[in-house]
């Protein structure tokens, strides 16, 4: 009851899940982004897709079994694409079955018109996108027509998507064929999947951003999480080799070979800037 008072308890929503309490969203979402709207020379190779990995999941199960209502973040996904489709980039979206993708939709900045409007324009893809799994099958030798391969982050990139086995499949595809791999904050997560059938894993001694497992460690104090995590991904990732670039939920960013990766929702601007000149130098 006191947490309630205080806006430290996390919200209960109709499914029984929580969303994060209303000081964790005063102190952890913004309604208008830092997205830089910059003009970029625009690509125009045949190279011009980027294949966008999204969760189709809600739901992640803590640790003390409570529900936290998430999915991908939506700053996370947007203001990179944005900076993308600025550089002249197009997308197809993805989910693991194809089944329609999920925002963290209290994160949305309510208030900022150009991620209100890329997330407008790809509506319709994003309530029904195509599968991973047929991409997997029928896709892979597709490989000119795509610069890169993105994985927004957001807590719900955990969920479906470490333990997939297309996945895996995807991230050698990108790999083998030059692709650029780019993500951030739980997003690369994802590259346990190359683990799965013990196999191998595909980024030991790469250097990445990722979102310290300390700061989700944190975070139930103030009601953004409604307990601990199932699973510390920073700490795994190092445990397979990865050095991690970041101690902070900050505005990091990192290319290490064909890797882009960030730290946390404050690198997406960062990131996108990062993966769009990337992107146009190499292409070029």
């Amino acid at each position: 009851m006191l947490k309630k008072l205080l806006g430290l308890a996390p919200t209960l929503e109709n499914d029984g899940s929580y969303s994060p309490s209303k000081l964790a969203l005063k102190l952890g979402t913004v309604d208008k982004t830092d997205f830089e709207n910059i003009t970029y020379t625009k690509y125009q190779g045949k190279k011009s897709k980027v294949l966008v990995l999204f969760t189709e999941q809600k739901n992640m199960k803590m640790q003390n079994g409570k529900l936290f209502s998430t999915g991908n973040h939506p700053v996370e996904a947007l203001v990179p694409m944005l900076h993308l489709q600025n550089a002249g980039f197009e997308f197809e979206i993805v989910t693991a079955t194809g089944k329609p993708v999920v925002f963290e939709m209290w994160a949305f900045p309510t208030k900022d018109q150009n991620v209100k409007a890329i997330y407008d324009n790809y509506k319709t893809s994003f309530d029904k996108p195509k599968s991973l799994e047929d991409f997997a099958v029928n896709s892979l030798t597709e490989s000119d027509s795509y610069a890169a391969l993105f994985i927004p982050g957001g807590h719900g990139s955990m969920l479906g998507i470490p333990d997939n086995d297309n996945v895996a499949t995807t991230l050698k595809w990108a790999n083998d064929n030059g692709l650029f791999t780019i993500t951030l904050c739980h997003g690369p997560g994802s590259f346990l999947s190359t683990t799965l059938n013990n196999n191998a894993f595909m980024y030991q001694g790469y250097n990445m951003a990722v979102f310290p497992d300390s700061v989700d460690k944190m975070t139930p104090m103030i009601g953004y999480l409604p307990g601990q995590m199932p699973m510390s991904v920073s700490e795994k990732l190092k445990s397979l080799g990865v050095n991690l670039m970041n101690t902070k939920a900050d505005d990091t960013v990192c290319i290490d070979r064909k890797l882009i990766t960030g730290a946390s929702p404050l690198a997406s601007n960062e990131l996108g800037k990062l993966a769009a000149n990337t992107l146009l130098k190499e292409l070029s």
